[in-house]
């Protein structure tokens, strides 16, 4: 199968390809690297997906990009610096390339980001999603994953989270555009037969973690006995959800589609194991054997208290069983953090 994947060098798209064309099939990864962190990271990602250990001597992020897309294309594998927001840029692509399935997983991320450039989150998280929806019904494509995100549950009385819950009071612009998301998918599923599953996923860790992320964040800073903002009485919980589980669950939803019609789900992807920030960092210390140093803030604007994920429908509908218990996600990370150089 030849698959598109969006936000192919990031964190989670990064692992979705690697397992991709382990699997024997063909990737054209889309991805823009935003300066929501630094590229090279993502440079790295996308050598690491392809099992390439070779040196990459680092210039200029233009140079450099090019020098990736020319030194990783393969009669399997693609990369095309790409910005979704570009309708024409992305329907050069397409014409030159058969998909078979669209996985969605580019996106402006962050919740306390969205509150600074809700504008810029609108336009990529809408609009350049609108726009591959309108070249999935102008070349044809029948079938798409796309990422949506538990944050759009806001701050939910009712646990643990169900796909059935309303999610019409989100709490941040970042989970209204994922809320539009699902909305407006299911306009192109009805009208043009776009099969389609929305994954919420369940605050995902692991290797290749951002690191703007709490628990990449936390483990830098013990390590370099600096300070962590500690936002909150440590209260706030979290279904964290290792990277590998994640990636089950995306290959489940993509056979799912591949063997189903007239398919249009929102499925949560959870680990539906809650951990307190105290519980996370208490494991981080344990697991680095080195005390954190907290610096004691206010909750932020846009931080919900708790999620937690009621994983039934996803179990029951394509037989996802996450495996990996938040103490041995968190031994796993470490050890991809220590082997990799900050």
């Amino acid at each position: 199968m030849n698959y598109l994947i969006t936000g192919g060098s990031g964190f989670i798209g990064s692992h979705l390809v690697e397992q991709l064309l382990k699997n024997g099939h063909s990737v054209i990864n889309i991805d823009n690297f935003d300066v929501f962190y630094d590229y090279k990271i993502k440079i790295k990602n996308t050598l690491e997906s392809l099992g390439s250990k070779s040196e990459f001597n680092f210039s200029d992020k233009e140079t450099d990009v090019e020098k990736l897309a020319t030194q990783t294309k393969s009669s399997n594998y693609q990369f095309y610096y790409q910005d979704i927001r570009d309708k024409k840029g992305l329907e050069i692509i397409l014409r030159d390339h058969k998909i078979d399935l669209v996985i969605h997983l580019a996106a402006l991320a962050g919740v306390r980001p969205s509150i600074e450039r809700p504008l810029e989150y609108e336009e990529v998280n809408i609009r350049g999603t609108q726009n591959l929806w309108e070249l999935c019904k102008e070349f044809g494509i029948k079938k798409f994953v796309c990422a949506s995100s538990s944050s759009v549950y806001g701050n939910n009385e009712k646990i643990p989270f169900s796909e059935t819950d309303n999610v019409d009071n989100p709490i941040s612009p970042y989970a209204a555009t994922k809320k539009c998301g699902e909305v407006l998918g299911h306009v192109y599923h009805s009208l043009y037969h776009i099969d389609m599953i929305q994954l919420r996923f369940f605050t995902v860790y692991g290797p290749r973690q951002r690191p703007d992320l709490a628990i990449h964040k936390f483990t830098k800073l013990i390590f370099d006995n600096q300070e962590i903002p500690f936002y909150g009485d440590g209260s706030t919980a979290r279904d964290y959800t290792f990277i590998d589980d994640i990636i089950d669950g995306i290959l489940k939803s993509i056979k799912y589609l591949e063997t189903n019609e007239n398919v249009y789900e929102i499925i949560n992807l959870g680990e539906s194991e809650v951990v307190t920030l105290n519980e996370m960092l208490s494991v981080l210390e344990t697991t680095i054997d080195k005390k954190a140093n907290k610096k004691m803030l206010p909750m932020q604007p846009g931080d919900v208290q708790k999620t937690n994920a009621d994983i039934t429908k996803a179990k029951t509908l394509i037989g996802y069983s996450p495996t990996t218990t938040f103490q041995n996600g968190i031994k796993k990370f470490v050890e991809w953090f220590l082997g990799n150089p900050q």
